[in-house]
């Protein structure tokens, strides 16, 4: 098996992890939710978040991995709201960390664009934690060699879920539901 086949397959297995995990607890709809305008804008933000998230995964792996579902769900929320103006924001990454911080930007997402109440927000951020650990677990677990072209875009990889991870709970959240077309 070579290494794209291996990151395709590591990948899959990710997606149905995390995707069963939120299923079973009632965050996200049976079936993956269709977003073309999400999907086009990943490659932008994953690009804008590598310097951050790479230089904080050593000491906060589960942070580095959690805020791109943070990402994921407050740009769900922009598209829900007006999409036209946001997606016209060159680096929506950035708008979101410069708010604040990157390590705030948790708290920003949460409160002012999401508008969640502290007790909510705790809520989110122990399924972020959780949903960041397994995400983390599953990558240590694949025994990429650390430092080499393969792990980079296995953490790559895994922000991808995590951003999916994010729009889906979020979709899901304001009433979206993703059904079969006939």
């Amino acid at each position: 098996m070579d290494a794209n086949d291996q990151l395709d397959n590591y990948e899959i297995e990710l997606y149905k992890t995390l995707h069963t995990f939120l299923l079973e607890h009632k965050e996200v709809d049976s079936i993956k939710p269709d977003a073309p305008d999400l999907e086009n804008i990943w490659p932008k933000i994953c690009q804008s978040y590598i310097p951050d998230g790479v230089r904080e995964f050593a000491q906060y792996p589960a942070a580095s991995l959690g805020w791109m579902m943070y990402i994921g769900m407050a740009l769900a929320r922009f598209w829900d709201i007006d999409w036209v103006t946001y997606s016209a924001n060159p680096d929506l990454y950035l708008y979101l960390r410069n708010k604040r911080d990157f390590d705030h930007m948790d708290e920003y997402i949460s409160e002012d664009v999401l508008g969640l109440t502290q007790t909510d927000a705790q809520k989110l951020q122990k399924l972020v934690g959780t949903v960041a650990e397994m995400a983390h677990n599953a990558l240590l677990k694949e025994g990429f060699e650390p430092g080499t072209q393969v792990a980079f875009m296995g953490y790559v990889r895994t922000l991808h879920q995590m951003f999916h991870a994010g729009t889906a709970v979020q979709l899901l959240r304001m009433g979206y539901k993703m059904r079969k077309l006939q």
